[in-house]
């Protein structure tokens, strides 16, 4: 009888394992009776096991790269479920295919292809349900013409590489033919009449058939009218034939390797085209037709005799142009046209004259490969300088996500803290300053009262009847009662991810979900066990519905079993209150215990419920001393360092190696004479670490000398053995490519296919959480449970790893080990690349200090416990990881406006002309330039120190305090700070001696300023324009009205709504946005004043709120000078609209990268490499030259590189970059961001549009 998993398996891929000789895996193959799909490519095999006739449910066979001679000798009769047989790649004969086979009435794909068959194999035509068939690269010299008269529903048919020299006529049988390839086949008395009835036919392959003008079927365009990729390739063609310039509906056209010397206007019939393949013929030039091939992607002319006119100058209509090939010419030049084709990615010019490439080359910004090689008098066009990165520094940070997630975790509560501290305080100078208030009220009213006793009689009795009828200010009116909220609406919501724990779909559909609790984490129960409890668990059940309304609600209940340990009790309660902050539930938790369930709770289960004994580990650590099995590796370094089990003996001691032995709390390293030193050290380093990280710094790490081993070292591997015995003995070694297989449990059954893995190369990337996978590495086995995986699924996994390791003949000493995700031994982790990503810095010391202190550590002399200290590096990368600011609501918005407002006295406005400061027309104020400097005197009222507030009657009075801000526009002259320091700002002092003055740049206003103004400001380029006296009104220097150009000013909000700004974009469709409001001045006249029209442009998807901006705006600058027209998007006039911005265009429809923008700054001024993170409302002048800077915008993360920032901020800030988007890859896997670089000066327009008034660098003047 049949015992463990394999009974149960459905599908295994054993591909890329050695089975020639493995008799294990003969007599396991009989016990999976359940198979459906099997793979064994490439396993050697030289005869299949005579027990595949026992697989009665087998549907898939794939038996492709062994060195069979013949296909099976069984019973394939028996085999009635077989619908795939792939035989590739073997040396299969002829009598080596059983005609059998052909009649199982499910086959529906064929492969013989690549052996050595010299016929059509017998009983083919008996296969009526044939759809692929492919017989290629074999010796066939004829087709049966019976063939095709049952098998007349092929898909796919491949005869290529064989020897036909015609095909039979009952081919136009399969009408439904979608793939036809007749390549390198002597074809050349054929005229392929048997095509005429191919209707359906998409692919046909005609390379080297010995094609010609004369037996090329003329009708071919009529016959294949659907044909969309054509391969006339190696026909010796010296042009191509008429009926393919007919054919409309061509995607990919291969003529390479013939004689064309000419190709037709008539190419512009190819609407299509998406490939065209030319190379390695005779083409002196290209047709100018050729750019009405407007969908072309790829176009290869390598191998041509192509000169500079031989490219047409129509060449940058190509405009989804990616590849263009033109290699061996004889090319001196390309079109200036061709830097036009901006989706270009490859561009190969070499083995040609080339003498000068235009400069449109470098502003190519898609363009990954530039092949110019074999142009011996090529001279590159010149290109902006790149800063050169030089020097080695040593670095010692560790760009570890978890690590760092860590210690943002850190750096988040004590940020937390500190803002609560500064909240408490704002709350208190608050309080302070009510108080300060209503003393000062009630002083006034005493003093009115003090004044009314001093008049004259009529007075005082006046004043005493109001006095009686109450004659003291009458106390604020009572504020109307709201309604009180409910607890739970005062609660927020916390910003929590529970990604971790429950998936997102979640609580979205109706029905019920039950997780148990595991390790401290809920997993999800299996919906057949539902109802199945145990007494030593913990269990969580969400039972989702639709209310009365039609709303989705739900009940949430956790269940405690009478044994359950106090760990899973906590978990369950957590996780469920967890789980409701994640709805946003509103009704309460339901506890539920063991035998006193409520009515409510059993009718989720139909009152049928089950209780099971027993249940999972505590997720606490038991007192028991953890044992470690003894294991000796054999390292050796192959691309990277690799671990090989060996067996635990002094046999296994080879000179050329260095061994590690796991001795549970004690690690020896043992060098071999002929090793390396940099091998030894990587040993010793890998040993610490894992020390630290399993062994909790406990273990004992010894590097042994050889001939010196200490006793303990030889008593686990059994004996002492003479250091001159030991001798080379292991061959050349090549370690095994890994094996990644997934377990997949189903209703009832198991598969484990094989994770394909790119260039050999173990990812951390594929492991994912939802899964159980096993990793073979020959003589290590692991399991790897996910998180987040199955149960059923954990528990078939060990015991299917265990029967693979016997299976496959793995040797003795081979160990099948257990890991969870997160808990991953140092073992496991070195199979795959980058797991460990720890990169050394160390910018804050010199280079002569680091030498120092390693020769120091060279001559013996051990590091202190100050100098470890000490070289540590700080590192401050928690900004990456705190969540995104949340904007400031607008009844914040509003209550900080009226605080500011009380607070504020009076507000004199001043503005810089010529050399001396103006006081600014009430009609400007707000209104700013960006040439200009602007000075606002702000004089504020201010509460009584806190030791005074309990003061008597003498108490001093409140005291005002004035802050004077100096505003400059981004293109302002440096001599306007000059003129306000040495000048107005002395004057100023002199009046007020304790004076505050805080210089703000464009777009860098503080919040209470910008509250100062009630409205929205607007900023304008260029000067101020002066205003005029009434006899002056025809002066040329006159532009009251306006500029003389367009103008297009944007309304944008940053964060909040009191940072709305109305600030003057390029005038270009490409600043348009359907998500915002815009104004558009159109001056009629150069030389006129006020003869224009100004638009309120309204994005189709823009606020009410900033439309109304908009209008306003629009009215307050320029309605005396301009008529003024409110359009809506959609709605633009032809004739002033779209010319005054330029001519239409393509414009961005969305911008919900508002809702992903951030920008950090990346430096090292404070001694230390750290990120911060600029506020929602970031501009333009926030790029610092000095530093780097990183923008997520929603879909990519820039790294712009300041032109002043050192070689070491760029390649700490690029490593942040890459750990920063796997961060936002786990937080939104929906939104994946691309890594980017943006160069000053050469942003790309979705770097740009993250930027409010986003304009050119500007270097500051004099």
């Amino acid at each position: 009888m049949s015992q463990g998993v394999l009974p149960f398996i459905r599908g295994i891929n054993l591909s890329e394992n050695p089975l020639e000789n493995d008799q294990q895996f003969t007599e396991k193959i009989s016990s999976m009776a359940s198979l459906r799909w099997l793979r064994l490519n490439n396993t050697k095999l030289r005869t299949l096991p005579d027990q595949l006739s026992t697989l009665k449910k087998l549907e898939y066979l794939a038996v492709s790269r062994n060195s069979l001679h013949h296909l099976h000798d069984g019973d394939l009769q028996s085999l009635s479920r077989l619908r795939v047989v792939n035989a590739r790649r073997n040396h299969i004969k002829d009598p080596g295919i059983p005609p059998e086979i052909f009649e199982l009435g499910e086959l529906s794909t064929i492969d013989f292809s690549y052996n050595q068959l010299e016929k059509v194999p017998e009983g083919l035509e008996k296969a009526t349900g044939l759809l692929v068939l492919s017989l290629s690269h074999n010796k066939i010299e004829e087709l049966p013409k019976e063939l095709f008269v049952e098998c007349c529903d092929i898909h796919h048919l491949d005869l290529s590489d064989n020897r036909l020299t015609t095909i039979p006529p009952t081919l136009r049988r399969c009408r439904n033919m979608d793939t036809l390839m007749l390549a390198n086949n002597p074809m050349v008395n054929s005229k392929l009449r048997s095509l005429q009835g191919l209707v359906n036919l998409r692919t046909l392959n005609l390379r080297n058939t010995e094609r010609n003008l004369s037996n090329f079927p003329e009708q071919l365009d009529s016959w294949l009218v659907n044909l969309e990729d054509l391969d006339i390739s190696r026909n010796g063609l010296s042009q191509i034939p008429g009926c393919i310039y007919r054919m409309e509906n061509l995607k990919r056209l291969n003529a390479s390797h013939n004689a064309i010397s000419e190709l037709s206007g008539r190419v512009e019939n190819w609407v299509m085209l998406e490939l065209l393949n030319l190379s390695y013929n005779k083409l002196q030039e290209l047709p100018q037709n050729v750019s009405k091939c407007t969908r072309l992607k790829r176009l290869f002319l390598n191998a041509n005799e192509l000169v500079f006119e031989g490219i047409p100058l129509g060449i940058s209509r190509l405009t989804y142009l990616e590849q263009f090939q033109a290699a061996r010419n004889k090319l001196q030049c390309i079109p200036e046209s061709l830097c036009r084709c901006f989706h270009l990615r490859k561009v190969s010019l070499a083995g040609n004259c080339l003498l000068q490439l235009p400069e449109g080359i470098h502003y190519l910004k898609n363009l990954k490969e530039l092949d110019v090689r074999d142009n011996p008098d090529l001279v590159m066009p010149a290109k902006p300088p790149e800063e050169q990165i030089g020097g080695n520094r040593l670095y010692n940070i560790d760009f570890d996500l978890e690590k760092l997630k860590q210690g943002a975790v850190t750096s988040e509560a004590a940020g937390k803290a500190t803002s609560q501290k500064r909240k408490a305080q704002i709350f208190d100078r608050r309080h302070k300053e009510r108080q300060a208030k209503e003393k000062e009220r009630l002083r006034q009213a005493d003093d009115a009262q003090k004044v009314l006793k001093g008049l004259s009689g009529i007075a005082e009795e006046k004043t005493r009847r109001e006095s009686v009828s109450g004659g003291i200010p009458e106390p604020p009116p009572v504020p109307e009662i709201k309604r009180t909220r409910k607890w739970y609406e005062s609660l927020e919501k916390p910003n929590l991810s529970y990604d971790d724990y429950f998936d997102e779909n979640t609580g979205k559909e109706l029905g019920l979900l039950v997780w148990q609790i595991e390790n401290f984490i809920p997993v999800e129960v299996e919906q057949p066990l539902y109802g199945q409890f145990y007494s030593a668990d913990a269990f969580i059940v969400l039972k989702t519905f639709r209310d009365e309304y039609g709303a989705l609600d739900w009940n949430i209940y956790f269940w405690i079993g009478s044994d359950a340990t106090l760990d899973k009790k906590a978990c369950s309660a957590m996780h469920a209150v967890n789980l409701r902050n994640m709805l946003g539930a509103e009704s309460r938790i339901v506890r539920e215990e063991q035998n006193e369930e409520s009515d409510a709770f059993l009718s989720l289960f139909n009152n049928e419920i089950t209780y099971v004994e027993g249940g999972t580990a505590s997720g606490f650590y038991t007192v028991e001393e953890t044992s470690y099995p003894v294991k000796l590796y054999r390292v050796s370094v192959h691309n990277k360092i690799h671990f090989e089990l060996v067996p635990v003996s002094e046999t296994s001691l080879d000179p050329r190696f260095v061994y590690f032995l796991d001795g549970g709390m004690s690690f020896y390293v043992w060098p071999g004479p002929q090793s390396s030193l940099l091998l030894r050290t990587k040993v010793r380093l890998f040993a610490e670490k894992m020390n630290k990280n399993e062994r909790k710094n406990k273990a004992s790490v010894a590097v042994l000398t050889v001939g010196k081993e200490p006793q303990d070292f030889w008593s686990y591997l059994g004996g002492q053995s003479n250091p001159d015995e030991i001798q080379p003995h292991v061959e050349s070694f090549t370690p095994g490519v890994p094996r990644l297989y997934r377990v997949h449990l189903g209703h009832g059954y198991l598969e484990l296919p094989q994770v394909e893995i790119h260039f050999a190369k173990l990812t951390a990337s594929l492991l994912e959480p939802k899964e159980v996978y096993i990793l073979d590495c020959h003589s290590d086995i692991f399991v790897w449970v996910g998180r987040r995986s199955a149960r059923l699924v954990r528990a078939a996994a060990l015991k299917l790893a265990q029967e693979l390791c016997v299976m496959l003949d793995r040797p003795s000493y081979a160990m099948v080990t257990r890991t969870l995700q997160g808990t991953e031994s140092q073992i496991f982790k070195s199979k795959f690349y980058g797991w460990d990503d720890v990169l050394s810095v160390d910018y804050s010391r010199s280079a002569e200090s680091v030498l120092k202190l390693k020769g120091k550590k060279t001559e013996g002399q051990a590091e202190t416990a100050t100098q470890a200290e000490a070289s540590k590096t700080k590192v401050d990368l928690s900004s990456l990881f705190m969540p995104r600011q949340s904007p400031i609501s607008d009844e914040q918005t509003k209550e900080f406006i009226d605080e500011c407002s009380q607070e504020l006295k009076e507000m004199k406005c001043f503005v810089l002309e010529g050399k001396k400061f103006v006081k600014l027309p009430d009609s400007e104020i707000g209104n700013f330039f960006s040439e200009e400097c602007y000075v606002f005197v702000c004089k504020y009222w201010m509460p009584p120190p806190e030791e005074e507030e309990d003061a008597e009657d003498d108490e001093e009075l409140p005291q005002d305090y004035t802050v004077i801000y100096f505003w400059e526009g981004r293109e302002a002259n440096k001599m306007g700070w000059l003129t306000f320091t040495f000048s107005f700002q002395r004057k100023m002092e002199k009046m007020i001696p304790d004076l505050q003055v805080i210089r703000t740049r464009q777009q860098q206003e503080p919040l209470k300023l910008l509250a100062h103004f009630g409205s929205p400001i607007v900023i304008q380029r260029g000067e101020r324009r002066l205003p005029i006296d009434e006899d002056d009104e025809d002066d040329e220097n006159d532009t009251s009205g306006s500029r003389r150009e367009s103008q297009l000013l944007q309304v944008r909000a940053n964060g909040s709504s009191l940072y709305t700004r109305v600030v003057e974009v390029p005038t270009d469709v490409q600043s348009l946005n359907s998500e915002f409001c815009y104004i558009l001045k159109v001056p009629f006249n150069k030389g006129s004043v006020g003869n224009g029209v100004v638009y309120v442009w309204i994005g189709s998807k823009s606020s009410k709120a900033h439309s109304i901006v908009a209008e306003e705006t629009a009215k307050h600058l320029f309605e005396e000078w301009f008529s003024i027209q409110t359009i809506r998007e959609g709605s633009e006039p032809e004739n002033f609209f779209w010319v005054g911005i330029g001519g239409r265009g393509v414009y961005d429809q969305v911008a919900d990268y508002m809702n992903f923008t951030r920008l950090f700054r990346c430096s090292n001024e404070k001694g230390f490499f750290s990120v911060s993170e600029k506020c929602l409302d970031f501009c333009q002048d926030d790029l610092a030259d000095d530093d780097v800077m990183i923008l997520d915008s929603g879909s990519e993360v820039f790294l712009w590189v300041g032109p002043g920032s050192s070689d070491v901020e760029r390649k700490l800030a690029a490593k942040s970059a890459q750990v920063y988007g796997k961060h936002m890859k786990e937080q939104q896997p929906d939104r994946p961001r691309v890594l980017a670089v943006a160069k000053k000066g050469h942003e790309p327009h979705a770097f740009v549009r993250c930027f409010h008034g986003w304009g050119p660098f500007v270097h500051r003047r004099f």
